[in-house]
């Protein structure tokens, strides 16, 4: 066997670098739930997530196998192709994550993969067959059979315990989304760990390290199941916000419901060695315990742009990673310009993303959409309030159009309202701030529109 070049060092680090934005990526399908009905505190639950993604890794190679020995061709590709590979999904996993998108890290490795195997060495690279039977249609089947599993589970869960007080219930259903939630940690560090675990193995035959066909060394077993916790731990706010309070409003028992359901069909998946997309059946799985109450709704604006996401993945990674692959074929300088690429736009990112950040300490608020233009036009022009002239004004005293009164709509005598300091329950301050304005000594001023 041949040592390892400095390329496929690069290669192998690069793999990992991806390993980690899996980690963070897809921590929220484990402990979006578990967070947003408040089983679990957010660092705890992402601690504990990701020993369990770290234990999940050892349990099976299967899905490795299917990564490093089925999607291409190993014979007449590069290591440089896998390095373009991973360029395009972690690309997209980033520019998904910024958006709080809850879309495949599995299938941008797939795009990734496929993208840059042709632009190699042709269509003849990809095998079609164990494509369509082992990504393509578990990417279908998988959220329909999660959520139709979780919609299921919540009515029964709904209806078994319907005579029951919900407050005697609630903690039990929080230990069991606790443990259900451990599960899904388990089956992701067996499913998605494997993933990277693959394309280390893939690149190393491809440089002559290893035998076609090899399972992965011990080495890169551990080494993909530490990165992938570490990008657990620290926890993707952005998408866990989207899945926990994004889709719909869970209560215990559909979180519980959710997760069981997402847990069974992802283990499943992993011992049969389908690569499916563990952030697709556990967003199909909240999505059918969001219906599965008896009144719960999901917010279909956030599931259409989740939907589109999913769409895009695996070609939008296959043209980044094309692209990649183009510029390393003309020698040393392309893989160096990749790689500076790879950097500046993963910095450019990060920059961005700091200007509203989300962290364990917010992660759980609600977001308050801005008033829009119309909205505040009309608030600027609206009549005067019906009441008494040096009322202030507060939410519990509208103005003539029904709007909350803010600072920008102040009352019919041209005074400031609550939020400048003068409040309602306080008349000796009003008095005090304007001593020659009463409803005996002065009529009230025409409001300026």
């Amino acid at each position: 066997m041949e040592h390892i070049t400095l390329l496929l060092a690069i290669v192998v680090v690069t793999a990992l670098v991806f390993d980690f934005t899996n980690g963070f990526h897809d921590t929220a399908n484990a402990m979006a739930t578990t967070i947003s009905t408040g089983a679990m505190r957010p660092k705890a639950a992402v601690a504990m997530s990701a020993v369990l993604n770290l234990v999940g890794a050892f349990l099976s190679v299967e899905v490795a196998k299917t990564i490093s020995g089925g999607i291409i061709n190993e014979e007449g590709i590069r290591p440089e192709v896998i390095f373009a590979a991973l360029v395009g999904a972690i690309l997209w996993n980033l520019l998904t994550w910024l958006l709080g998108l809850p879309s495949s890290s599995s299938h941008a490795l797939f795009g990734g993969l496929i993208g840059a195997a042709v632009m190699s060495a042709g269509f003849s690279a990809v095998n079609g067959g164990t494509i369509v039977t082992k990504v393509l249609i578990p990417a279908v089947a998988a959220p329909l059979v999660a959520g139709l599993a979780a919609l299921v589970a919540t009515r029964l869960t709904y209806r078994i315990g319907g005579t029951t007080e919900d407050r005697s219930t609630s903690k039990g259903y929080r230990a069991g989304q606790i443990a259900s939630a451990g599960l899904v940690s388990l089956a992701h560090g067996t499913n998605d760990a494997q993933k990277t675990m693959g394309v280390i193995t893939l690149a190393l035959v491809t440089g002559g390290v290893l035998a076609p066909g090899s399972n992965p060394p011990m080495w890169v077993i551990v080494s993909a199941g530490v990165a992938i916790a570490l990008g657990t731990y620290l926890g993707g706010w952005r998408i866990i916000r989207t899945m926990g309070k994004g889709l719909t409003d869970l209560q215990p028992q559909q979180g519980f419901a959710a997760q069981t359901s997402a847990a069974t069909v992802i283990l499943a998946s992993s011992n049969l060695g389908f690569s499916l997309s563990t952030t697709q059946s556990c967003s199909g799985a909240v999505m059918g315990a969001g219906l599965g109450r008896k009144g719960g709704v999901v917010r279909w604006s956030t599931a259409t742009r989740m939907f589109v996401a999913w769409g895009l993945t695996l070609p939008a990674a296959g043209l980044v990673a094309a692209a990649a692959e183009f510029l390393t074929k003309q020698g040393a300088w392309g893989i160096a310009a990749v790689a500076v690429l790879l950097v500046a736009g993963s910095g450019a990112i990060w920059v961005i993303s700091r200007r509203k950040p989300v962290d364990h300490t917010n992660v759980t608020d609600d977001e308050i959409a801005p008033a829009g233009v119309v909205t505040t036009a009309i608030a600027a022009v609206s009549p005067p309030p019906a009441g008494a002239a040096g009322t202030p004004n507060t939410a519990e005293t509208p103005n003539a159009a029904g709007t909350p009164n803010t600072a920008e709509t102040p009352n019919a005598a041209g005074t400031p309202n609550a939020a400048a300091g003068i409040a309602a329950t306080e008349p000796g301050a009003l008095k005090a701030a304007f001593p020659a304005q009463s409803s005996e000594s002065a009529p009230a001023p025409a409001a300026t529109v």
